[in-house]
């Protein structure tokens, strides 16, 4: 007989409980496995097993985006991981081939890995639920419930989770110390930049402060070299399998804003603040309209922020660009963090971390005490009345307390 299997979080709230990637949060997927007779609502199930596991499914396929070379590439790459551990919610006595049962439910918690393990993969934060336009790159989560009926084939349950990660708030303090950086050529000019921030997520201000110095061992020499413009902008790059033997690269700009200078070097230097907005995808449709969200991935499906997989790595870099006469041009690339979620939206989600650090401060790991499994055999008197029904007269009715 084959079974409903569904799963459900706990009252009022997602699976997903805590803030994935802020370990003082235990991160963890919260709910209950309930298994019912599929045909028929008092026919028992025969269980055998029931398992319980967090599927990390991540795909890429660089050349998608391009209409000739998707069919000339190399197929879809594919790699299925366990986060965490798969959960053994039920086994039926030893000596017996399956239990025959009216209702099942069986809570459980899988804790997501919070520790940065360096080389040891099972303790790595998994990376944030993300798709990219035509699905170069995909990650998704699927909670998978797996369950056996005697001598009959496993079957499989797949539930999607949506996960994000909260590392990156540009709301962070250490995202919010001043980073500088200097590059030289030509022994004439020095290009130093400094950021007051360095963490940024869709229309959040980006300003840079921006000093260019004569080297003054041979001033002369560089008092007579011309500023011709200065201009700022954001890469985008994507490194396509980038732990195995062929990585593939793409840089992708996302904006820019050049500032005309045409000014002889100062002796004590040029100094400038240029800005520009981060950019944003817009997600609505001609008419302004939104896509429906779909179920395995948060509403910044197609926007990218920076994130590692196993197949792919998400990285940002802001550049300035020193066009001169005299002296040979200045690029100086600085790597940055670019956050899911804009400024405001960090801000508001910091006291819900909070509050949910002071909540997983009462949770153990070890021992998350867990309600206990309920489990309605076909013999159980009682049965009937938990699927709702009862016998009237011989019959089987609905039941009305």
């Amino acid at each position: 007989m084959t079974a409903f299997v569904r799963v459900s979080g706990p009252p009022n709230s997602n699976f997903l409980v805590g803030y994935p990637g802020i370990s003082a949060t235990l991160p963890r997927i919260e709910g209950r496995v309930e298994i019912r007779p599929l045909q028929g609502v008092s026919a028992p199930v025969l269980i055998s097993l029931v398992t319980v596991s967090l599927q990390r499914r991540e795909s890429i396929h660089p050349a998608a985006d391009s209409v000739t070379k998707k069919h000339l590439a190399a197929p879809r790459k594919e790699i299925i991981d366990i986060v965490g551990k798969e959960m053994l919610l039920f086994r039926c006595p030893a000596g017996k081939e399956s239990e025959s049962v009216l209702a099942m439910d069986l809570p459980f918690v899988i804790f997501i890995p919070y520790g940065r393990g360096g080389e040891e993969i099972a303790r790595r934060v998994p990376p944030a639920s993300l798709q990219l336009d035509k699905r170069t790159a995909e990650t998704y989560y699927e909670v998978v419930v797996t369950v056996q009926s005697g001598h009959q084939q496993q079957k499989k349950y797949q539930f999607p989770v949506p996960i994000s990660r909260y590392d990156t708030l540009s709301t962070f303090g250490m995202y919010n110390r001043p980073e500088s950086a200097e590059r030289v050529t030509d022994q004439l000019v020095t290009l130093g930049i400094s950021l007051p921030r360095w963490s940024y997520g869709p229309f959040d201000p980006v300003s840079v402060y921006i000093k260019l110095s004569p080297n003054p061992d041979c001033l002369n020499k560089a008092k007579k070299v011309t500023i011709r413009s200065i201009t700022i902008g954001i890469d985008e790059e994507i490194v396509y399998n980038h732990e195995g033997d062929e990585p593939q690269r793409k840089v992708k700009k996302l904006i820019s804003h050049a500032q005309q200078v045409g000014v002889r070097m100062p002796e004590a230097g040029y100094f400038t603040n240029l800005g520009l907005v981060f950019p944003a995808k817009d997600l609505r449709d001609n008419e302004g309209i939104l896509p429906r969200a779909r179920k395995e991935f948060p509403m910044f499906a197609v926007s990218g922020f920076t994130t590692t997989g196993t197949l792919y790595k998400i990285e940002y870099f802001l550049w300035v660009l020193a066009k001169m006469a005299g002296a040979r041009d200045i690029l100086l690339r600085q790597p940055i963090v670019v956050c899911p979620f804009d400024h405001a939206g960090c801000k508001e989600e910091m006291e819900a971390i909070e509050q949910a650090a002071k909540d997983a401060a009462h949770v153990s790991p070890d021992n998350p005490m867990l309600p206990a499994a309920q489990i309605i055999k076909h013999n159980d008197p009682n049965g009937l009345k938990a699927l709702g029904m009862t016998i009237v007269g011989g019959q089987r009715k609905p039941l009305i307390e």
